[in-house]
C-alpha cells in the first residue's frame, strides 16, 4: 500500500515537546518500514538545523551600517541654495507662444522674431516713393498726410500740380503681421492756356502683409495687394478697378544705414487711349540716421508701362529729410527730379504722421 505524503509547508520544529512528538513519529515509521515517510521526516528536521530567523539589519556585524558620506550631508534651504521652487512647465516654448510678427521666418528655434517694435520710433511709408517692409502692429492706427508740388514744362506746355493731403490710414488687423491700408488724394492741375482742373482721386484700398524678418543677409519683406476703386471725380477717376501688387524687400546694414526696394505691377490707364495696360514699378532708396531724431533718405524710381499706345517710362531720383518729434510723430521734407524727358521736371513736398497706440 502506498502512502499518500501531504505537500503542505511544514513549519520547522521550535521546542523540546515537538522535538520527542518526531522523535516518536520517526519509531512508529522504522517499525512500517516506509521509506516515504521516512524522506519526509528527514527534510523536516533538516529545515529545523538549516533555518535561522531573520536579523534586523542594525544587529547586523557591521561597525557602521550608516554611510560615512551620509552623515556629512546637511539640509539647506532653497533661499541659501539659490534654487527657485518647481514650477509646472510651459507647454510651449518663448518663441511659439509670443504672437508672430511676421508671416512667416526664414529659419525656425533662432532669436530672429521680427514684427513691429513698439517700444521704438514708428516707422513710416512716407517721404519715400518706397514704403517700409513692415506693418504698424495689431491695434495700431497709423495716419500719414502730406502735401507735394509738381512742375514739369515739355518745351510746348507747362503744368503745375498740388496734390493734398495725401492720407493714408494704416490700421493692423488680427495679427501684427497683418495691415489695413486706406488712402485718398485731391488734386489741382494748372494747365497753361487751359482751365485749371481740381477734384478728388480714386479711393486705394489695400493690405500690407509682413512677410519676413531680417535674418543675416535675408531681408525683411512684405507684400502688398492693392487696388483703387472708381470713386473720384470725373476729371481724376479711371473709371474702374485697377489692382496691383507691390513686393518690398529691406536691409538694416548697421546703425547708421539701411537699405532697400519694391517691385509693383499695377493695372493703368492710357491717358490718351484710355485702354488698359500694365505699369511696373521699381525703387531703391538707402536710408541714413543722422542723429537721434534727424534722418534723410536718397532714392531712385521709375515706371515701366507694359503695352501702353502712348506712355512711355519714366525715372525719377529724389531725397529728403525726416525730424522725430517724439516716438509716434515725425515730420518730413522731400524734393526730387525727373531724369527724362517723359518724367516731371521736379517736386518737393511736406508731411507728418501720427501713430496711435
Amino acid at each position: 500500500m502506498i502512502t499518500k505524503v501531504s505537500t503542505e509547508f511544514v513549519s520547522p520544529p521550535k521546542s523540546a515537546k515537538t522535538l520527542e512528538r518526531l522523535k516518536s513519529m520517526i519509531l512508529r515509521i522504522l517499525n512500517s518500514y516506509c521509506p516515504y515517510q521516512v524522506l519526509v521526516v528527514c527534510a523536516v528536521l533538516a529545515g529545523e538545523h538549516l533555518y535561522q530567523p531573520p536579523q534586523a539589519i542594525a544587529d547586523l556585524p557591521f561597525e557602521n551600517p550608516t554611510p560615512a558620506w551620509h552623515e556629512n550631508i546637511t539640509p539647506v534651504s532653497d533661499q541659501e541654495s539659490g534654487l527657485r521652487p518647481l514650477e509646472p512647465a510651459s507647454i510651449c516654448s518663448d518663441n511659439e507662444c509670443q504672437p508672430r510678427g511676421t508671416l512667416f521666418q526664414w529659419s525656425y528655434g533662432t532669436s530672429f522674431s521680427g514684427g513691429p517694435d513698439l517700444d521704438e520710433p514708428l516707422v513710416t511709408d512716407r517721404p519715400d516713393f518706397t514704403e517700409a517692409s513692415s506693418t504698424v502692429g495689431r491695434g495700431v492706427v497709423q495716419l500719414e498726410l502730406g502735401y507735394t508740388y509738381i512742375y514739369d514744362d515739355d518745351g510746348t506746355a507747362s503744368s503745375k500740380s498740388h496734390s493734398l493731403p495725401e492720407p493714408l490710414l494704416r490700421y493692423g488687423i488680427l495679427a501684427d503681421w497683418l495691415e489695413f491700408r486706406l488712402g485718398w488724394n485731391y488734386s489741382s492741375d494748372q494747365l497753361a492756356q487751359l482751365n485749371d482742373i481740381s477734384g478728388s482721386e480714386d479711393l486705394y484700398l489695400g493690405f500690407k502683409i509682413g512677410l519676413t524678418p531680417q535674418e543675416g543677409i535675408l531681408p525683411e519683406m512684405a507684400v502688398i495687394p492693392q487696388m483703387t476703386v472708381p470713386t473720384g471725380s470725373d476729371q481724376f477717376t479711371a473709371g474702374e478697378v485697377l489692382p496691383g501688387l507691390n513686393w518690398i524687400y529691406s536691409w538694416e546694414i548697421n546703425d547708421f544705414i539701411s537699405t532697400g526696394g519694391s517691385t509693383q505691377f499695377n493695372r493703368a490707364i492710357d491717358e490718351v487711349t484710355t485702354n488698359a495696360f500694365t505699369e511696373w514699378a521699381q525703387s531703391w532708396t538707402v536710408s541714413y540716421t543722422l542723429t537721434e531724431k534727424v534722418g534723410a533718405y536718397t532714392e531712385w524710381f521709375a515706371f515701366f508701362p507694359q503695352s501702353a499706345e502712348t506712355a512711355k517710362p519714366e525715372y525719377y531720383f529724389n531725397g529728403g529729410f525726416t525730424y522725430l518729434i517724439n516716438n509716434n510723430v515725425q515730420w518730413d521734407i522731400r524734393a526730387g527730379v525727373g531724369l527724362n524727358e517723359a518724367a516731371d521736371d521736379y517736386f518737393v513736398g511736406t508731411g507728418i504722421s501720427i501713430r496711435f497706440l
